[in-house]
């Protein structure tokens, strides 16, 4: 029998850079969201469910959105993202607003997780080849893994990104290093393979996070604004303990929104593949 399998989507960000929720803006030719076509591609892939992961406030907007097509293909549950979900005995430092980042995220949706499982922004497109090939190395393999794209692919005309470039030794990822205020110019080369935050990981690894989460409350310098990002928790599980982690390359093209102008490319892009007929059923 096939394992199961679980996408959990990280949705609880606002896009600063975009100018609003980019997460719940039209893009699709009839009004989808970004999201959909990727829960879309991922059930097609054989995922069984998803977990979204949101804020609070945004919960009747997106079920709403969902009700008109996702909820009739596959399962979703609901985990939100709220600053004072944090270890016991530790508490929230005054004035703080700003989310804990992406690890808190994911350890926000332990309780709604119990099989392996995807991780996806909500604002990125990554194509159905690239689901079929995380869902079939969560269901044939025990080890995590990385979708990688090449940082060439993920630019945008618009300004800068900031992306997590992956070291790749024996098709295993031994370093990501977050880098910052990334443009074609940069001296990067473009074919460096980069994490778009689409991870294949196993229940197991919430004890970890749990671990890894404390240790950021007790480092923590900047209260106001230090984020634990899942990428971090995930190299020094790498570093410290010789964690495995296989890279997997696709041949999907990687496109999102980070900036406000970047939308119109993505619509292009949407229409193109409903009109040849790949979204059939969204």
């Amino acid at each position: 029998m096939m394992k199961k399998t679980t996408l959990v989507v990280l949705a609880a960000g606002m896009g600063s850079r975009f100018g609003g929720s980019k997460q719940i803006a039209p893009l699709g030719p009839n009004g989808e969201i970004l999201i959909e076509f990727s829960i879309f591609d991922a059930y097609r892939a054989g995922f069984d469910k998803v977990v979204m992961i949101i804020k609070k406030e945004n919960e009747d907007e997106i079920r709403s959105i969902f009700a008109r097509r996702i909820d009739k293909l596959i399962p979703v549950e609901y985990a939100y993202q709220d600053i004072s979900m944090i270890p016991e005995g530790y508490s929230v430092p005054e004035g703080r607003t700003k989310p804990w980042g992406t690890a808190h995220a994911i350890l926000c949706a332990a309780n709604a997780v119990d099989t392996p499982f995807g991780v996806i922004n909500a604002d990125d497109f990554y194509g159905y080849e690239s689901f079929k090939i995380l869902h079939d190395h969560l269901v044939t393999s025990d080890e995590m893994c990385n979708v990688g794209f090449p940082l060439g692919t993920t630019l945008t005309e618009f300004g800068s990104v900031s992306r997590g470039i992956c070291s790749v030794r024996d098709g295993y990822l031994s370093e990501i290093v977050e880098m910052k205020a990334i443009t074609k110019d940069s001296g990067i080369p473009l074919d460096s393979v980069c994490s778009m935050n689409m991870w294949g990981l196993f229940p197991d690894f919430f004890v970890d996070l749990k671990k890894a989460f404390v240790r950021f409350f007790d480092g923590m310098k900047d209260e106001q604004k230090e984020e634990c990002y899942l990428p971090v928790v995930i190299g020094d599980m790498i570093k410290d303990k010789g964690a495995k982690v296989r890279v997997l390359s696709t041949p999907s093209k990687w496109f999102g929104v980070t900036y406000r102008e970047d939308a119109d490319d993505v619509k292009k892009n949407l229409k193109r593949l409903v009109d040849e007929g790949r979204y059939k059923g969204l």
